[in-house]
């Protein structure tokens, strides 16, 4: 028999033995699409099931982590210079975003780590990278006139 759903924080995955596999498919590769299943089995070594998105997100995290390691042992410039060396697109930031961009990259590969939620580390550097590349190509903030009202419009 299956647990019941997992909670949004995965701090331990879902287990099931093999046979449950063989008999309810269904129900664990729906177990599985919500969290990671642990698949126990007498004859070998367990198994993990999950989504592709959450192995990718995994990896993706994984890769923020290696990069932020090789940060964290160069000792030369200053802790946004090693970020933007890894991340060469943080140089299209101005000085003082590439500190913030820096420490919030750290921050939350730290929580994405204890929290086992990949996807915040990934968001912070994904927003950050569009950031960039928006600053790029000459989109700088300026002054926005906002509708106060809604407008009409013509049919196109």
């Amino acid at each position: 028999m299956l647990p019941a759903p997992a909670s949004p924080r995965r701090d331990r995955a879902q287990s099931v033995q093999s046979s449950e596999l063989s008999r309810n498919p269904s129900r664990v590769f729906a177990a599985a699409e919500r969290s990671p299943v642990d698949v126990t089995r007498r004859d070998g070594e367990d198994l993990v099931l999950m989504s592709k998105r959450e192995a990718d997100a995994r990896d993706a995290l994984l890769g923020i982590a290696v990069e932020l390691i090789a940060v964290a042992t160069d000792d030369r410039g200053t802790l946004a210079e090693r970020m933007a060396d890894r991340f060469p697109w943080m140089l299209a930031l101005g000085a003082a975003d590439r500190e913030t961009c820096a420490r919030e990259l750290l921050d939350s590969a730290r929580a994405s780590s204890a929290t086992r939620q990949p996807h915040l580390a990934v968001a912070t550097l994904t927003a950050w990278r569009e950031t960039a590349s928006a600053l790029a190509a000459g989109l700088e903030g300026g002054i926005v006139d906002w509708f106060d009202e809604p407008t009409a419009v013509g049919r196109p």
